[in-house]
């Protein structure tokens, strides 16, 4: 019952599409009445702060398919003409901050849905362009958010252009740049026909035909409240979510936490002790149950902002592997966090490769320890990361999945593959073939292979069956190659007899130095007869 209410309260926006379609436009007095109370709008009488007379709030409260529940308000004075519109979120604040990320190839894709709330920033990045967090929510589209933005910038143009022409020659090249993703240059030049439609159906085809600079909106929010809408299902190629931790700074932001006092050291000495989030699942997790280390904090300074910071690092044992060295770092002023794995045991004598056969969802929680010297495989969308790629990671099979589609991602659409050349285009198309398989991989909707290849064998994925075997993963152990051990810097290396080659060397340099004094004597007697 409780539910069934909860969703009578926040009825789907499609929902009230359709009560608003089946009311009738010319109904008499007893009509309205009857229908006033079906109306998807709540109005009420509100103060507005700029004329000081009674105007009408409007409140729609409804859900977004695949979202959460909003409240959409408008607000309108009737005898000033101000207007207000805003969305808030009528959930709680999320555990995690969430990213949304979407790369906008096509003018469809500029239909898509937007749902900003007051805490949420977006950032365009071949625009260099930055929103930060805005006073007020927003529910618009990725077209109504650059129309927005041109809006705003073009309002003091003119002034700019008698007080300021360097902002003004600045502002006015990301203007241009913006209307070339509307084409609105295409539709103000097209000519008008002798039938309006036919003139409509000519623009339309105008703008289809001319080509879109590609670009990416990143929206993040803290709080999670904020949304980017995907194209028929997660799996859009275009589209991705990550959620992460909050920092401190964020959470004192929301007003979650109280801010710290800058002379209490309790606080700052519990922060120093514990770890990343990702870290602490790791060591505590199912795959690193082993001797309870201490943490070492080594004090530093962060390679963003400058503010000191602890980096903290603890060793763990690998159930069934082998130790290892967790190193973490984490900023809580700005909010940077680095992680990194060192294997804590000797250089093995040969390589290891993981072969593992991915069915279902199950396997993706998998733990998985990829060294810096290991190289990932996926055959069958023919993904090969070579050695080194990603650095040293332990984390699941489904983050490290994530973390290679987000580096690729982020590459592939910055560049030369953001032109609107032909051949772009054509390369854009084909990546983005690629990374829909990559998302298909990543949430395991059909099987794959995964192949993990350490020469030094530091590399690790969780065997659900230890000690047994894993039916689904093999493991072979090989011999390095001549080539694998000269990159790995071995073929130098001496552990043994390094003794007796030292005590060599040190004759030969006396030796040496004997015969340069023997010289230098007899050179001086030659002198001085």
């Amino acid at each position: 019952m409780p539910q069934e209410a909860k969703e009578e309260f926040f009825p789907a926006i499609g929902t009230i599409a359709d009560k608003a379609d089946q009311l009738p436009e010319n109904k008499d007095h007893n009509a309205a009445a009857d229908a006033a109370e079906d109306k998807p709008l709540q109005e009420i009488e509100s103060l507005c702060m700029k004329c000081g007379e009674q105007g009408t709030t409007r409140m729609l409260l409804t859900s977004i398919p695949y979202f959460r529940e909003i409240i959409v308000m408008s607000f309108r004075c009737e005898h000033c003409g101000a207007s207000n519109n805003e969305i808030q979120s009528a959930g709680t604040i999320r555990p995690e901050g969430a990213l949304y990320t979407a790369r906008i190839l096509a003018r469809s894709d500029l239909d898509r849905q937007i749902v900003r709330s007051a805490s949420a920033s977006i950032v365009i990045p071949e625009l260099q362009l930055t929103l930060p967090a805005s006073a007020r929510g927003q529910l618009t589209t990725v077209e109504g958010l650059i129309r927005d933005i041109v809006a705003d910038l073009s309002m003091d143009q003119p002034l700019r252009r008698i007080q300021d022409e360097e902002s003004y020659k600045k502002i006015q090249l990301l203007i241009d740049k913006l209307k070339e993703i509307l084409g609105d240059e295409e539709e103000d030049g097209e000519e008008t026909a002798d039938d309006g439609d036919n003139a409509q159906s000519v623009t339309k085809a105008s703008e289809k035909e001319s080509p879109m600079p590609a670009f990416t909106v990143k929206l993040d929010d803290p709080s999670g409240n904020s949304w980017i809408e995907f194209i028929g299902s997660m799996s859009d190629s275009k589209w991705n979510m990550r959620t992460y931790s909050r920092s401190l700074q964020q959470n004192i932001e929301l007003g979650l936490v109280a801010a710290p006092d800058e002379s209490a050291s309790v606080a700052q000495g519990a922060a120093k002790l514990s770890l990343d989030d990702n870290d602490q699942e790791a060591v505590g997790g199912s795959g690193a149950e082993g001797t309870n280390e201490e943490i070492y904090v080594f004090p530093g300074t962060c390679s963003s902002c400058g503010y000191p910071l602890d980096t903290m690092m603890k060793k763990v044992n690998i159930p069934y592997f082998k130790d290892i060295i967790i190193m973490s770092t984490n900023c809580d002023r700005c909010g940077y966090r680095d992680n990194e794995v060192k294997s804590g045991a000797a250089i093995s004598e040969k390589g290891k490769k993981l072969t593992l056969k991915v069915e279902d969802r199950e396997d993706l929680s998998r733990d998985i320890l990829k060294s810096e010297t290991a190289g990932l495989t996926i055959p069958e969308i023919d993904l090969v990361l070579t050695h080194g790629t990603l650095g040293g990671r332990f984390t699941t099979l489904e983050g490290i999945l994530e973390q290679v589609y987000e580096e690729l991602s982020d590459k592939i659409f910055t560049g030369d593959s953001a032109s609107n050349t032909p051949e772009a285009t054509k390369e854009r198309a084909r990546f983005e073939k690629f990374l829909g398989d990559l998302k298909e991989i990543k949430s395991a909707t059909r099987p794959f292979t995964l192949i993990l290849d350490d020469p030094l064998a530091n590399s690790y994925i969780q065997n659900l069956y230890a000690p047994d075997s894993d039916p689904a993963m093999t493991v072979e152990l090989y011999e390095r190659t001549w080539q694998q051990n000269e990159e790995l810097g071995l073929n130098d290396m001496k552990v043994e007899g390094y003794e007796s080659d030292r005590d060599s060397n040190i004759g030969d340099i006396a030796a040496k130095k004997d015969s340069q004094s023997t010289e230098e004597k007899e050179k001086i007697a030659a002198e001085n007869p």
